[in-house]
């Protein structure tokens, strides 16, 4: 949302821009004013149901509301237009233009801050309990491991710190974690796991159990629903190196492994990421590691509801 929201702030201001050109040069016509009321109209839908839908966890809100808006400009613009004579309808413009230097104003500023500051997200399920419940309201931190290069693929600079074991990440999921039908439809989506194992690291879980390195890891954050295995550790492939492949093209999607788990290997620039709610979360278990480029920043305040505000550790 925040790359689309860049790109339209971007968009706006140059055609602000040209559009002030071209009322400087009086060569604003009738086609101008309802191009541009569909252009303000249209964008302020497009951020109306960019906000919507980081709420409500809707993304089809936004391209409702961008239809809405821009029939509305439509409207709005022939209601200025009939029965004005030229002279009053330049007038109206320019008072338009004039709101619409600060409207786009703070929605490039919005855009600068959720692109490469602070990003909204909203707790979509169950698999973060009891660190983090459904309707949660947070802000996340997205220059802590480096500001987003835009286009870039995913490359940061500047990073303050790099991922350490056990932070809370916000990601954009692999394609392996998506539905057959997400992944037709090339939708996205970010999740928020907590990093268990970093680059290089072997993972391996017996019994509900984590131990990384061969060292049994401490959590005292996390939430077991199922008191049974469901599967004893058993022998899934033949050799460990089928195994980690498999793991790494996420290929385990449907198999045994939430109590009893490889070892795995993490790869490169990788990291492997568990939900606190062990066992009702879909993560690195079954759909593999989630790249470093993938990363789009650490979990920092809930804000809402205002009795869980806190600072999310």
């Amino acid at each position: 949302m925040e790359t689309k929201l860049f790109i339209i702030s971007i968009i706006l201001f140059i055609y602000t821009f040209l559009l002030k050109s071209f009322f400087r040069k009086e060569r604003i016509n009738k086609i101008s004013v309802i191009v541009f009321h569909m252009f303000f109209c249209g964008i302020t839908g497009a951020v109306i149901g960019m906000v919507l839908s980081t709420f409500t966890n809707r993304p089809e809100l936004m391209t409702r509301f961008i239809g809405v808006g821009i029939f509305a400009g439509v409207i709005f613009a022939l209601l200025q237009l009939i029965g004005k004579d030229n002279e009053k309808q330049i007038k109206i413009l320019k008072i338009d233009l004039d709101w619409s230097d600060t409207s786009w104003s703070a929605i490039l500023l919005a855009s600068i801050l959720m692109y490469f500051v602070i990003q909204a997200f909203k707790i979509p399920s169950g698999s973060m309990r009891m660190t983090l419940i459904e309707g949660d309201h947070l802000f996340v931190n997205k220059f802590i491991y480096g500001f987003h290069v835009p286009f870039s693929g995913g490359k940061r600079v500047l990073p303050i710190k790099k991922v350490k074991r056990q932070d809370i990440i916000i990601f954009e999921c692999p394609p392996e974690a998506l539905s057959p039908a997400e992944r037709e439809r090339k939708i996205k989506k970010d999740f928020i796991k907590r990093a268990i194992g970093l680059p290089g690291d072997t993972v391996e879980i017996i019994n509900k159990k984590v131990y990384v390195n061969g060292e049994l890891l401490n959590e005292p954050y996390t939430n077991f629903e199922d008191k049974d295995y469901i599967q004893p550790k058993i022998k899934l492939f033949n050799t460990q190196e089928e195994y980690q492949s498999s793991w790494e093209q996420g290929r385990f999607v449907n198999l045994p492994v939430r109590d009893n788990f490889g070892p795995i290997k993490v790869p490169k620039d990788c990291y492997f990421v568990l939900g606190d709610n062990r066992d009702r979360s879909f993560d690195s278990r079954f759909w593999g590691p989630v790249p470093d480029r993938n990363l789009k920043g650490q979990s920092l305040i809930i804000y809402w509801p205002v009795t869980r505000i806190r600072i999310i550790k």
